[in-house]
């Protein structure tokens, strides 16, 4: 019923903005007509609709229940020790910064530093209007080339990490979790927090034994708090792989299978010998690396909705097809 208010709530603004966009252009439009000095007015007013425009679009695109949701977004460092898990911080920043610029609420709820620098991993708390729906086009591992700064010879290095997105489970959202199932251990915080770190056994990890999915959660205060977040988290987590069941089934119906998993790189930043990021899955890229870095993806992210909402049509469409000539 809440979601259901949300999403009547949504709609109305929506209206509402169109409305106000309608009216703004149509003034503008009138004192041209009579001569008036607006053309700078206009030329903002039009970008601005054109801007709502493109997020309309991109909100029809992201037509799943699950993508209006806010999102868990968790960040693992690959193989390599100090290397990987600088990348991973790297990334880390990167999704920070852009949810800052979308004036997002992100707040983070694990951080495991590395032994020398850099996280092992870490999760974001991402709270936003179809958070998840944009976000989850970043699940997949992430590929690094650089000089590396912890090499004395200046040599050339590849790191991986690998981010994992699920959306917020809404509490009308029945997900099935048994005691029995459960492993539940506590550990001191690490790392920034304040004094109540390193203090008392606060830190909460949880262990799916079914799934063997692993969740954390050290930033609250209080054990019992960090052990209801670690508990939404696992909500979602498992949310997730039933929506990855799902999926999969629906593209082995349709002939198609996509794999998010170790190993199949989603994308790669390459910072030497050349500059340039570039999606494997959209081939969409650019050499400037570093806005890419500083949070500017949204490029990236309207190249992959579009590009999976043509794919399901086009699944869609054979699916039709092949049945058609079956009949």
């Amino acid at each position: 019923m809440l979601r259901q208010t949300r999403s009547r709530e949504k709609t109305l603004e929506t209206l509402a903005r169109l409305d106000a966009l309608r009216d703004e252009l149509g003034a503008l439009a009138e004192l041209l007509s009579e001569g008036e000095p607006a053309e700078k007015d206009a030329r903002d007013s039009l970008a601005a609709a054109a801007t709502f425009g493109d997020e309309l679009e991109l909100a029809v695109k992201m037509g799943a229940p699950e993508d209006s949701k806010n999102a868990w977004l968790s960040i693992h460092a690959g193989a390599g020790g100090t290397e990987s898990q600088d990348w991973a911080e790297m990334l880390l920043r990167m999704y920070l910064r852009f949810a800052e610029q979308r004036g997002w609420k992100a707040e983070l709820i694990e951080r495991q530093d590395g032994e020398e620098a850099g996280i092992k991993s870490a999760t974001v708390h991402v709270v936003a209007d179809h958070a998840y729906g944009y976000l989850k086009s970043e699940m997949g591992v992430h590929r690094l080339v650089r000089i590396s700064p912890f090499d004395a010879a200046q040599r050339r290095h590849t790191s991986f990490a690998s981010v994992f997105v699920a959306p917020e489970v809404d509490e009308d959202i029945e997900i099935d979790i048994a005691d029995k199932d459960l492993r539940i251990d506590t550990y001191r915080s690490s790392g920034a927090g304040g004094q109540h770190v390193n203090v008392t056994d606060s830190a909460v990890r949880i262990t799916h034994l079914p799934t063997g999915i692993v969740v954390t959660c050290q930033n609250e205060r209080s054990q019992g708090r960090n052990r209801e977040m670690a508990m939404r988290v696992l909500r979602g987590r498992l949310y997730q792989r039933a929506l990855d069941e799902r999926r999969a089934t629906e593209e082995k119906l349709v002939g198609e299978k996509k794999s998010i998993e170790w190993g199949s790189q989603i994308r790669s930043y390459v910072l030497h010998p050349y500059r340039m990021v570039k999606d494997h899955r959209t081939a969409h890229e650019t050499g400037d690396t570093d806005r890419v870095l500083d949070g500017d993806l949204t490029p990236f992210i309207e190249a992959y909705l579009r590009s999976a909402a043509e794919g399901s049509r086009s699944a869609a469409g054979g699916s039709k097809d092949d049945r058609a000539r079956a009949g």
